[in-house]
């Protein structure tokens, strides 16, 4: 005999009409164009239903399932997948953001690797440590060039000031 097609739609089809127009997403129209063909009898079948929208029929049978469990906020519900779990967990993160931001800071990316390895116990390859300390972080490790300690001061400011004028 097979799943029946009963479907009770207590939305009112203005209702329907008006979030239809708001729609933002292909999905949640196409879902909203079914519930307000149900409600005005637009369809009497499952198969023209699925036609119409394009459809297999399996998954016009799991949006009514959908539907009939928890409406039509649940019928509109995106699932949103978790992602990746970071490399660097946040508490070390924000630890790493806060010594950053120290006047001390680091000198060099070797350094950051070396202080996540020994003191956070993150193994972390040492390209992971630039990409995130730099494009992640925004975090520019500047250390001032050495200058020689023959280099006479006061030659060095004379020059200064004759070349900006």
């Amino acid at each position: 005999m097979g799943n029946h097609f009963l479907v009770e739609v207590p939305e009112s089809a203005e209702e329907l009409l008006h979030r239809l127009h708001h729609a933002t997403t292909a999905s949640s129209t196409q879902r909203l164009q079914m519930l307000y063909w149900l409600k005005t009898q637009a369809v009497s079948t499952r198969q023209e239903l699925a036609h119409r929208l394009g459809r297999n029929e399996s998954t016009i049978y799991r949006w009514l399932q959908r539907y009939k469990s928890g409406g039509i906020d649940a019928l509109l519900e995106v699932n949103k997948a978790p992602g990746k779990t970071p490399i660097i967990p946040t508490e070390v993160m924000n630890q790493l953001r806060e010594r950053l931001s120290q006047a001390q800071g680091f000198n060099s990316y070797i350094e950051v690797h070396q202080w996540l390895t020994q003191e956070c116990h993150v193994a972390i390859a040492y390209k992971s440590v630039h990409k995130i300390v730099r494009y992640q972080l925004n975090a520019k490790l500047k250390v001032p060039r050495p200058r020689s300690a023959k280099a006479q001061v006061e030659v060095q400011q004379t020059f200064k000031k004759n070349c900006l004028t």
